[in-house]
């Protein structure tokens, strides 16, 4: 048996607006995140193993994600991964796909799907500060160009001369700021959109500098961790928060599990990713927070979706 490998190019041939589109589509058919399987980590010699599987009525698939910290001395990334796609009938594997892609491709997709009423609210150009110039910061300026027109756009990083930016897309004409450039502030005052896709363990930004009340939307999506968060829980506290699943919230996200210890945000407020998709959330003028961990229906979905547009 020879099975399709679907690369980086193809996977990502797909659009970032496709993947949106895929995953909002499934939510509105009745997909419940809820229902999915937590990933698991196995400890191996040279780091971790991460296993996300997941099923639906046409395909199961799961990715394989290594986890090798040591990588960056032999000049490899930290992270690689594989996507393995079954029948869901027969349960013959059907294809593989750049399990790294398809993280890249699906992450900021669903920060989109999850910020698409408050980013459709107006039509003017939106400001947008990313920290973080990986291929998730990269990324979500992508989706977010897909989804509508783009301001200014500001990368910070911790050593800009250690960070190539892409030299076509939205992302190309970006600026690039050290984190303690004083103009991060300026930035942030004007930003209409804040991401946050770091390793980071503490809050990579001061609510304060964003102005009182401006009703600024916050994608943070750099861990899934209890013990790690990227926004302050000032500003946590101001917000309508998103999630992907409450429960999958309550257990990995540090941003949402820190707010709600502290009484900032309560369980009973958090809404649910499925419940905004499918027109069912109040869509206010205020503040919002995505906080995403990465959840394997995600990589399910758009998954299959290449697939579909691979055939």
């Amino acid at each position: 048996m020879t099975l399709p490998h679907l690369d980086e190019a193809a996977v990502l041939a797909l659009g970032p607006a496709a993947a949106a589109d895929a995953l909002e589509q499934a939510l509105r058919d009745g997909l419940d995140p809820a229902k999915g399987v937590p990933r698991s980590f196995v400890d191996v010699p040279a780091g971790e193993l991460i296993i996300m599987p997941a099923a639906g009525a046409r395909h199961v698939g799961t990715k394989l994600v290594g986890v090798a910290p040591r990588n960056a001395e032999r000049g490899l990334p930290r992270i690689g991964a594989v996507y393995v796609l079954f029948d869901a009938t027969t349960m013959q594997p059907v294809a593989t796909l750049d399990g790294t892609a398809l993280t890249t491709l699906r992450t900021p997709a669903t920060s989109v799907v999850a910020l698409r009423p408050w980013l459709r609210a107006q039509d003017s150009p939106r400001d947008v500060v990313v920290f973080g110039a990986g291929p998730q910061g990269v990324g979500h300026v992508d989706a977010l160009a897909a989804e509508v027109p783009l301001g200014t756009v500001t990368f910070v990083v911790r050593r800009p001369d250690a960070v190539t930016l892409p030299t076509t897309g939205p992302a190309a004409a970006a600026g690039l700021l050290a984190s303690d450039d004083p103009r991060v502030a300026e930035a942030l005052g004007t930003a209409d959109v804040v991401v946050c896709a770091t390793t980071a363990r503490t809050p990579v930004f001061d609510p304060g500098l964003l102005g009182a009340d401006r009703p600024v939307l916050v994608a943070a999506v750099g861990s899934h961790e209890p013990e790690a968060a990227e926004v302050d829980i000032a500003y946590t506290r101001s917000a309508t928060v998103v999630v992907e699943d409450v429960a999958t919230a309550l257990r990995e996200c540090g941003d949402v599990v820190q707010a709600v210890d502290v009484g900032a945000v309560f369980e009973r407020d958090l809404v649910p990713l499925a419940a905004v998709a499918r027109g069912e959330a109040p869509v206010g003028s205020g503040r919002v927070l995505f906080k995403g961990s990465g959840m394997a229906w995600q990589d399910l979905v758009v998954a299959e979706a290449v697939l579909d547009a691979y055939r």
